[in-house]
């Protein structure tokens, strides 16, 4: 462990010929270190000190085999490192490629939901759309998984506003449906962060719909989650109408000199 620290340190420090001499030494075992739960620390440093063109041979097994190590417990943490800091369109392209067209798989994995969350937080708009538009018809279904649900958050946190409304609109389309997301250990969270990212439009219209089914809520462990979140929302929305509703004081103070002025 402390040894794959100190190399850590070394390829952070010296200098460019003695980085890539380091590395050098590491061309045969690329893939076993990436497996390792310490050598997967040393690869990684590797990526983000070393420019890419240095390291083609750290990249070529990497780039062989994207999906298997983005549902490895380590490799999808170095699948991150290359798409933070391998910016050749080749590379960016082999990645993506292979993210895009295994989205599903990898959003329902225990270790791959983290690179799909990674190009929704930090990918290209057209990286992300790419994504949203892969996952979009099995919202309810990813809504009920435990990693699944954690990428829709963060589709609905990340997508356009376009991309946010196909996926409530798919999230609300059954009545029946979006009672059993309210219900679920991991679909509340993702109606909780409709509630959090919706328009004003899609909020009153969702408020409407989810009051009906507040009481009912009420006996469920996790419906609970959601009415603690309408009923902060009702109250918010009932003391902005009462604050608008009110005049300020530069209007009270307007008022009471006209009245001053008539009354002299």
């Amino acid at each position: 462990m402390y040894g794959c620290r100190v190399v850590q340190k070394v390829i952070e420090v010296v200098d460019m010929d003695t980085k890539i001499a380091i590395v050098y030494e590491l061309m045969d075992s690329v893939l076993d270190c990436i497996g390792d739960q310490n050598g997967n620390h040393v690869i990684q440093k590797c990526i983000e000190c070393v420019p890419e063109d240095r390291i083609p041979f750290v990249l070529e097994p990497i780039l062989s085999q994207i999906f298997k190590l983005c549902t490895h417990q380590y490799g999808c943490r170095v699948i991150q490192r290359v798409l933070e800091h391998c910016r050749k369109p080749a590379t960016q392209s082999a990645v993506m490629n292979e993210i895009v067209q295994h989205a599903f798989s990898l959003t329902e994995d225990k270790y791959g939901n983290y690179v799909v969350q990674h190009v929704l937080q930090h990918g290209k708009p057209e990286e992300r759309s790419s994504i949203i538009q892969k996952l979009t018809g099995q919202v309810v279904i990813l809504s009920q998984q435990k990693y699944a649900s954690n990428v829709i958050e963060k589709c609905l946190t990340y997508g356009t506003p376009e991309e946010r409304d196909v996926l409530i609109r798919e999230i609300f389309s059954c009545g029946q449906t979006f009672q059993t997301l309210m219900k679920d250990q991991f679909g509340n969270y993702v109606v909780q962060k409709v509630l959090q990212t919706c328009d004003d439009k899609h909020l009153e219209m969702i408020l409407s719909s989810i009051k009906v089914h507040l009481n009912e809520l009420k006996n469920y462990t996790y419906g609970k989650h959601i009415v603690a979140r309408v009923e902060k929302l009702i109250i918010t929305g009932e003391n902005r109408v009462r604050m608008a509703s009110k005049p300020c004081r530069c209007q009270q103070a307007a008022k009471c000199a006209d009245a001053d002025a008539d009354s002299s």
